[in-house]
């Protein structure tokens, strides 16, 4: 690997959004004075009477949970997407606006409001995986429906409003911006290469075996080389799978024991419930040839130096480009490290 990589200030490129992203490694030499997060404090209870999301529970639009065992799905009380919103536009010179449809639903992991992804059992992951292939299988069924966005934003630092361990999959008529990025990108690759781009870049990743966290026989976890959070991760499959329902039926429990990895080192990193926000990002149902795309999670967690010192995304990063201070090489290093 280049020797500048490590010590100069540099961009790299990320082939999926094609975008830069200023890394800067001298600047974790800086000391800190800045604003530092507080930890959430004591250990939750498996149940908690107060919880909208808990087995049994009364939620706030005054729905009543069942008394799950596994996985709870259920239409988002306060959607920010439905699929009834009447078409409307205008365009007016320079102003353009339009009605959006979509589907929204909350996926409760666990009736245990104790745990995350971190504490459950990879047969327990098993089942929210399973869980999102019939979902986004059967979102897309929809006419209106071209894209389905799995995520899960982890922790208050993250802006989420309950700790019972959830996700979320919006679903929508439009393709969201970063899809639509990675769509083109990944589409004029295969045009001129007739081979998947994240395929021939995890080739290249594990030959090189720098940024490799953690791999089994389906999956791998890496740092993109073109990472922009401190400890990003990418899981990638190693077969070239459009989606997430081509995952075959005895590949599941290896996502789930990469997903499980991924999120206890995690924890291990701070010595804390590692916050982060993570999503899937695969082909849109739109019903179109999408043979050029490679499915892929991502963890985007903000913790910088500690479990109290966050990386802000301010200043630079929202005028200019995305910047960050510890390389990819490293932070691979580090979480292998924990391994």
């Amino acid at each position: 690997m280049k020797s500048f990589l490590n010590n100069l200030s540099h961009r790299r490129f990320n082939i999926l959004t094609e975008e830069w992203v200023l890394v800067s490694p001298h600047r974790t030499k800086r000391p800190w004075q800045g604003k530092q997060e507080e930890q959430a404090k004591g250990e939750r209870p498996t149940y908690d009477p107060n919880c909208y999301l808990c087995p049994g529970n009364t939620r706030a639009n005054g729905a009543v949970n069942p008394k799950y065992t596994d996985v709870f799905i259920f239409e988002n009380d306060f959607a920010a997407l439905t699929q009834h919103t009447e078409k409307e536009s205008f365009n007016d010179g320079l102003i353009k606006a339009e009605t959006e449809t979509g589907i929204c639903k909350v996926v409760c992991f666990s009736p245990d409001h104790s745990k995350s992804l971190a504490q459950m059992s990879k047969e327990d992951i098993e089942k929210v995986i399973l869980a999102w292939q019939t979902e986004y299988e059967n979102l897309g069924q929809n006419d209106f429906i071209n894209y389905v966005q799995i995520f899960e934003n982890k922790g208050e630092i993250m802006g989420c409003s309950n700790p019972h361990p959830h996700g979320q999959i919006w679903s929508q008529h439009s393709l969201p911006n970063e899809v639509i990025k990675k769509d083109r990108s990944q589409l004029n690759y295969f045009k001129s290469n007739k081979k998947s781009m994240l395929a021939a870049y995890l080739d290249q990743e594990l030959k090189l075996n720098h940024r490799i966290v953690f791999q089994n026989e389906s999956f791998v976890a890496l740092v993109p080389f073109w990472a922009i959070w401190p400890y990003e991760i990418m899981i990638l499959p190693k077969a070239h799978q459009t989606n997430i329902t081509e995952i075959k039926p005895t590949e599941t429990i290896q996502f789930a024991e990469v997903i499980s990895v991924v999120t206890k080192v995690y924890d291990k990193l701070f010595n804390c419930s590692f916050p982060y926000s993570s999503g899937i990002h695969q082909a849109p149902t739109n019903n179109s040839n999408h043979e050029h795309w490679h499915w892929h999670m991502s963890f985007y967690p903000p913790l910088l130096r500690s479990a109290t010192v966050k990386k802000f995304m301010v200043g630079y990063e929202m005028f200019a480009s995305p910047q960050r201070d510890i390389t990819a090489e490293s932070a691979a290093q580090t979480l292998k490290e924990l391994l």
